[in-house]
């Protein structure tokens, strides 16, 4: 296997391009509740695929095309039923037979291979693998002829193209349904797979072709977590006692059946993790992926160095923050030796200075670890190691994972990258707002990202009235307190007068008798006295303060000026919303003075 993951958080389009940018040879197995699929790379290129629960293949596909007739296809059929084992593959009898040519066999195939993505473009959930192995030596390759290759890598892009428009056809006509597009007929019952290969083509050396093709596929079977635990323990430890098989087991399920652990709070949501999982070892993948997915992440896995750079890539394209795990070097040598884990950790940190790297080590390997440190690595873990003391496998396992677990629940994002992307979230929300009270409050949920404490002030005559904060009566990460609707009033000289007449914020140190007798006197007294007002402006009078301090905490370093910018933007879109009020009043104003004619 060298290349996995879940459709939630890499969709089948994504993969499909992934795999043909990177020009990689396998099949690519796609599991879900729904079923089985599968789709098979040559070089990048999509050169066969079988439709999920086989319910639509190669002979209905005919028929529908109008390629041959209802009658033909039952011909066909009842030919090959009577040659028995030495039956040629049902494209191979339509040609001979004179039904169809070599250009109704590719538009066929294509259009099976079509159906094929449409109906797992569907899927939301489920699993991707892509096999290498499964057609480098399979007869259906050998089978190919050379043409039949080249016409289908000339048409892959272009049938995923024609697959996206005819998924989007059916989406807009409501006709995308749960299963297959078209219905089985009963005359197709005799077909024998729904696999485009040479199988059915058959378009080379039609009269050899007197031996069964075998079938590289998995059968159709329901996605059940629990025998895949008990698989991979019996496939990584199968010399381990039942009993220690069982705690093994248990263990695993918990992380199955548990819902996602709660993450720390946290000032606001940060970019989600994609957990890319490099390793050899099908056990130490599964657990891994199991933690991940019991704390909803992204996560991959390969064991081709190769494929890390795309799928890196492809992950900061989606904004997710990549957090690589490097399995441990357990080989004398190989892509899992010492010195090639040491030089890719190098290579990874020279190409991505910014990614987090995770290293596993053997738990009495006591040189790696420094040498993973010095090349730039988060962390370093122990992983289990098989042996001769099962007990001892068992209890490194449930060491590991809990210690994995908590790795993972760490903030892997600066406090920059943190403050930027809620900017732009605020940016894009104030987009679709259209009142004040709205916008204030997308202002203030961005400035709660930097401030212990926030709230709204309304400016009303020569008062302010107190709205919706965070972190005023309580911990901010619970959420916006109701109106609090005290008031702060305006006579005195004070802050608050100095950025109403002014227009600009203020943010430092501040021992203003008005705000501490009228503001903290209400809302608690801060433990610094640096504190921010930034001002809402609409048609060019300040409307609203936001207001922030640091609460309990000590001030730190903020991007003040991003603030800023949200605060002006939101009263650019205040002014663009009141002219157009404004606009359209006066509209209907003439219409209803101009005379009826």
């Amino acid at each position: 296997m060298s290349f996995a993951g879940d459709l939630e958080h890499l969709p089948i389009v994504d993969v499909i391009q992934l795999l043909h940018s990177t020009r990689k040879t396998g099949t690519l197995c796609l599991k879900s509740q729904k079923g089985e699929s599968q789709l098979v790379f040559n070089d990048g290129y999509i050169v066969s695929a079988n439709h999920v629960q086989n319910n639509v293949r190669i002979g209905q596909i005919l028929v529908e095309m109008s390629a041959i007739t209802p009658e033909h296809l039952e011909e066909a059929l009842q030919r090959q039923e009577r040659d028995g084992t030495g039956r040629k593959p049902l494209i191979a009898t339509l040609i001979e037979g004179g039904q169809i040519d070599r250009q109704v066999a590719f538009a066929g195939l294509e259009t099976l291979i079509e159906m094929t993505i449409v109906e797992v473009l569907t899927w939301n959930s489920g699993t991707f693998a892509l096999d290498v192995d499964a057609t480098v030596t399979s007869d259906e390759y050998r089978y190919f002829p050379e043409i039949l290759k080249q016409e289908i890598q000339l048409n892959t892009q272009n049938i995923l193209m024609d697959a996206l428009r005819i998924y989007d056809e059916k989406m807009r006509d409501g006709t995308l349904g749960e299963g297959a597009f078209l219905a089985t007929h009963d005359f197709e019952a005799t077909e024998q797979n729904g696999i485009i290969t040479a199988d059915v083509l058959g378009l080379d050396d039609l009269d050899k072709l007197d031996k069964k093709i075998p079938d590289v596929f998995l059968g159709l079977k329901e996605y059940d977590v629990s025998e895949i635990h008990r698989q991979r323990i019996r496939e990584a430890v199968p010399d381990l006692p039942p009993d220690d098989q069982n705690r093994l087991f248990t263990l695993l399920r918990e992380y199955s059946d548990e819902t996602p652990s709660a993450s720390p709070a946290t000032d606001s949501p940060a970019p989600p993790l994609a957990v890319i999982v490099f390793s050899n070892d099908p056990f130490i993948t599964h657990i891994v992926s199991t933690v991940c997915r019991h704390e909803g992440l992204f996560v991959f896995s390969t064991d081709d160095a190769t494929n890390l750079d795309p799928i890196v890539d492809q992950s900061l394209a989606k904004e997710l923050v990549p957090l690589l795990v490097i399995d441990a070097p357990l080989e004398a040598d190989g892509p899992f030796s010492p010195g090639e884990i040491q030089d890719l950790l190098l290579r990874k940190r020279e190409k991505y200075p910014h990614i987090v790297i995770l290293q596993l080590v053997a738990p009495r390997d006591c040189e790696f670890p420094l040498l993973a440190l010095q090349a730039g690595v988060r962390s370093v873990l122990a992983r289990p190691v098989r042996g001769k003391q099962h007990a001892l496998f068992v209890e490194n396992s449930a060491k590991f994972l809990k210690t994995f677990q908590l790795t993972l629940q760490k903030n892997y994002v600066s406090s920059d990258q943190r403050i930027l992307r809620c900017f732009k979230d605020c940016i894009c929300e104030l987009d679709s707002q259209r009142s004040l009270p709205e916008m204030a409050f997308v202002v203030l949920t961005f400035a709660s990202a930097m401030f212990e404490r926030t709230l709204t002030l309304v400016v009303r005559e020569n008062q302010l009235i107190a709205e919706k904060g965070f972190g005023i009566r309580g911990d901010k990460s619970s959420g916006a307190t109701e109106a609090m609707l005290f008031n702060v009033p305006l006579g005195e000289p004070s802050v608050f007068q100095d950025v109403l007449k002014s227009g600009r914020y203020f943010y430092g140190q501040c021992n203003d008798a008005v705000l501490s007798t009228h503001l903290h006197a209400r809302i608690g007294t801060p433990h610094s006295p640096k504190m921010m007002l930034m001002p809402i402006k609409a048609l060019g009078r300040v409307i609203a303060l936001i207001y922030g301090d640091f609460g309990d905490m000590a001030g730190s370093p903020l991007q003040i000026d991003l603030l800023d910018i949200a605060a002006r933007h939101a009263g650019l879109l205040l002014d663009n919303s009141l002219y157009r009020k404004r606009y359209l009043a006066s509209a209907q104003k003439s219409n209803q003075n101009t005379p009826q004619s």
